[in-house]
């Protein structure tokens, strides 16, 4: 039952063939067993989640369960839980214990999940390695020395090595699909405004979004039927009818226009990589698709446009915590000026300060209008480019990332290289757009490599439809990994 998917636990728990509890006892048991390795998880409750299983089983049996009730699950550690930890991977929340539940929280609490623990993260999402949580870094389980990416390591790992079926993450620049991609499990960055981000701690609010990662891309419709949905809590949730994101699952490939953009054909991509996303390209045309080449001219420029304008709201965000309302607080403070810079500078890692910095930096007085101004004229063009690209096809493919997992350490010194790792998936968060990973291949040295397809906006459905297509004809997304063996 590890390796089983959403749908086939829902199936085994309807039919008897287990119980919640004894599912839940599994994966505690698994926890338990790899976490001390992997570090994919900051905070585990196992009484409170085999008491969530009995009462998931009492619900069943009394006929009142959804889908998903009764299947063990994990959050990233930076959407809050009511009375349970939320660290956002800092030391600045080391101890804070949230007095509510995000909107995804109460979601799916609603729906009858149980609730493994929270996973670990780069700190307040900043990080596309997972290796600025103050609680350590993560190890990816396909090989320990390798970093999962980030910042959604965590929840990537926690699926990835069978700890949990499922886990939320959230995506401000590609921090749920390059996890994803260098994990060999699957990630959906859904359109801006679609799931809430009420309780979801904010890195750069205008970008960040909740989403569901998983073994499959069935699984990831499941997820994101009880994750969508407008909320009078967040002035960015959009008012739409619900829908039913596993409705294009049967969904017919031929005459499918699939968009290849010319930028990604430039130097810079792994040969494992290229050729892994080159036959998967291969087998949606043998299905019937078509390729046309279509042009992202300014994709160039988005990740120094990300780089400005992510830590401009940043800088804004974190100004929150300053050591009077909650979080950490420095000791023996001299005055109210000594308490805020020591609380921060104590309370915060280097990349987070680094990234304060600049944003502070591009909203002063007189570079304003030179950085942060012209960062929002560019982020307009990204977006007017995807909408002429989407003229000539239904769906954009590409690779998730340009090479699969680094070394650990390898680049945490270098933040101009750990930045272009995430060139691919910064700019469908730019312009506001659904985009996922999903595994397609491995290169020569046995590691996972992710498969990015981008649609237009509310296009989910049919991203994950073309998806599951591919996934019928694959296992790619089923292969686990050897560092994690069931």
């Amino acid at each position: 039952m590890l390796n089983a998917t959403l749908s086939e636990l829902s199936a085994a728990l309807s039919a008897g063939r287990i119980s919640s509890l004894e599912l839940t006892g599994a994966f505690l048991a698994r926890i338990a067993s790899l976490n001390g390795e992997l570090n994919a998880f900051v905070t585990i409750d196992p009484e409170r989640a085999l008491l969530a299983a009995r009462q998931a089983d009492a619900r069943r049996a009394r006929g009142e369960a959804q889908p998903l009730t009764g299947i063990p699950l994990a959050h990233k550690d930076i959407f809050c839980t009511r009375d349970l930890r939320t660290t956002c991977g800092s030391k600045m929340l080391a101890d804070y214990v949230s007095p509510y539940d995000a909107h995804v929280v109460e979601r799916f609490a609603a729906a009858g999940i149980v609730l493994l623990g929270k996973c670990n993260m780069d700190e307040f999402a900043m990080g596309s390695s997972n290796e600025t949580s103050f609680f350590g870094p993560v190890k990816n389980p396909w090989d320990k020395r390798l970093v999962p990416g980030g910042s959604s390591g965590g929840s990537a790992v926690a699926v990835a090595a069978r700890l949990t079926p499922a886990a939320t993450g959230t995506d401000t620049g590609g921090s749920i699909r390059q996890p994803a991609a260098l994990t060999g499990i699957c990630g959906l960055k859904p359109t801006y405004g679609v799931v809430s981000r009420y309780g979801m701690i904010a890195f750069a609010s205008s970008l960040d979004q909740g989403g569901p990662m998983a073994k499959s891309a069935e699984d990831l419709a499941l997820m994101m039927n009880v994750m969508a949905g407008f909320d009078v809590r967040d002035s960015t949730s959009l008012e739409r009818a619900a829908e039913d994101y596993g409705r294009d699952l049967g969904v017919s490939l031929k005459g499918l226009r699939i968009g290849l953009p010319k930028e990604y054909a430039a130097d810079g991509i792994e040969p494992g990589v290229r050729r892994a996303v080159e036959d998967a390209v291969r087998w949606y045309e043998a299905q019937g698709a078509k390729t046309v080449e279509v042009g992202l001219p300014n994709s160039r420029l988005a990740v120094p446009v990300y780089y400005v304008l992510a830590p401009a709201e940043a800088s804004s965000n974190l100004s929150r915590f300053d050591g009077v309302r909650y979080g950490h607080r420095a000791r023996d403070a001299e005055d109210l000026a000594d308490l805020y810079s020591r609380s921060r500078a104590e309370g915060f890692g280097a990349e987070v300060k680094r990234r304060i910095l600049i944003g502070t930096y591009v909203l002063s007085h007189g570079y304003y209008d030179a950085y942060y101004l012209q960062a929002q004229k560019l982020r307009r063009l990204i977006a007017g480019d995807f909408a002429e690209a989407y003229k000539h096809c239904d769906v954009i493919m590409g690779p998730t990332t340009p090479g699969t997992a680094f070394a650990l350490g390898a680049k945490i010194d270098d933040p101009l290289q750990m930045y272009l790792n995430d060139i691919f998936t910064i700019p469908a968060p730019l312009a506001g757009l659904p985009a996922m990973s999903i595994p397609c291949g491995f290169d020569d040295k046995g590691l996972p490599v992710g498969l990015q397809l981008m649609g237009d906006y509310f296009s989910e459905a049919r991203l994950l439809g073309l998806a599951h297509r591919y996934q019928q004809a694959t296992d790619w997304h089923l292969r686990v990994p050897k560092e994690a063996p069931l």
